[in-house]
């Protein structure tokens, strides 16, 4: 699977990597630019269909949804849009006549909702969203499967749990030095962490450190971003430095934060030869987090020197800016509470 922004890179990708037969047809979608990509799970025994969760991605639309963090419930979209994708999937099971688990792909922009794909089988995300509601969604499939009813099971409702669940992926990248880690429309993950809390960005906090990534509560912080993110680093910057980190960032992204008024200490790129920089700093010591975003399909040789830095030196770094913003917030939490550990069944009792 691959993203291709020109006649020129399509004609490359038929050539190169696809036959072309009749046989083996080739499948053309438009691709949605800063989309929200949504996943549902849901169960029916061919009358009735109840959701088992509204899944909200982290990454935008265009990211594997296996490599994307998500959220149950939604933390951004609004009640009739969620009312809108309860809707879809009720009807579309109906249609399909499902009996058992179904899990659908959806991407929201603006008011429109697009349905990305059906698949009428359980997804990878079924244990995820039991655990995250405390209903064992594939023990009932199984039932209803063999001719059981939702009703007589005793499952007749959605349930939306008060807290918040945080699916993060693990990916392999410290094993394969000199891989670029930034995320496409090809699954890299290797597996998958949850986190839960009463608190949102806790919950996010949580899935980072079962992934191996712990979030820092201060220190310096890098910030790179593509020219199209540029809009969105000033809010960005300033909800870190009010957080007490201290920014640092390249001459582009600098010139937009400093314009603002947010204190920002400038670095000079890779390319120049000036010392330090910032994989200086990453090897020192002197960085707690970085943010850098890909500049398009194919990235500066810089970029994936950064991120490949930050990757060896186990600094955390996030490669989107929604992947920043929960990372923002899980931060604020985490420099506000204590984090705390439940069992999982004092959350459904």
């Amino acid at each position: 699977m691959q993203i291709v922004y020109s006649d020129a890179e399509l004609t490359h990708y038929m050539q190169n990597a696809v036959e072309a037969t009749p046989d083996r047809p080739v499948l053309v979608d438009r691709f949605l630019e800063d989309a929200t990509e949504v996943d549902v799970d849901c169960i029916s025994d061919g009358e009735t269909t109840v959701i088992g969760a509204i899944m909200e991605h982290i990454e935008e639309a265009g990211i594997h949804s296996g490599d994307s963090a998500c959220v149950i419930p939604p933390f951004s979209l609004s009640a009739a849009m969620q009312d809108r994708i309860r809707d879809a999937a009720k009807k579309l099971a109906k249609a399909l006549n499902v009996r058992g688990l179904m899990n659908m792909q959806l991407a929201v922009k603006g008011d429109d909702l697009y349905v990305i794909e059906v698949n009428p089988r359980a997804s990878r995300t079924a244990p995820f969203v039991s655990k995250a509601i405390g209903i064992p969604l594939p023990k009932l499939a199984a039932k209803i499967m063999v001719g059981k009813t939702l009703k007589e099971l005793g499952f007749t409702e959605e349930v939306i749990p008060t807290h918040h669940s945080v699916k993060e992926a693990v990916f392999p990248f410290s094993k394969f030095q000199g891989v670029d880690i930034i995320l496409g429309p090809e699954m890299k993950s290797t597996g998958e962490v949850m986190g839960i809390d009463a608190d949102l960005g806790l919950a996010f906090a949580k899935s980072q450190m079962a992934a191996g990534g712990t979030l820092p509560t201060g220190g310096n912080v890098f910030i790179s971003v593509k020219d199209s993110d540029r809009s969105n680093v000033v809010r960005l910057a300033k909800g870190y430095h009010e957080l007490g980190f201290t920014i640092y960032a390249t001459s582009g992204t600098g010139a937009d934060i400093g314009a603002a008024g947010i204190p920002v200490n400038i670095l000079p790129k890779l390319a120049s030869g000036q010392r330090p920089n910032v994989i200086d700093l990453m090897k020192n010591g002197e960085m707690a987090l970085v943010i850098n975003t890909p500049s398009g399909k194919n990235p500066r040789a810089d970029e994936i020197k950064i991120r490949t830095a930050a990757m060896q030196c186990r600094i955390p770094i996030m490669t989107t800016l929604r992947g920043a913003d929960a990372a923002l917030r899980a931060i604020k939490s985490l420099q506000a509470n204590d984090v705390e550990v439940r069992a999982l069944q004092d959350y459904h009792r």
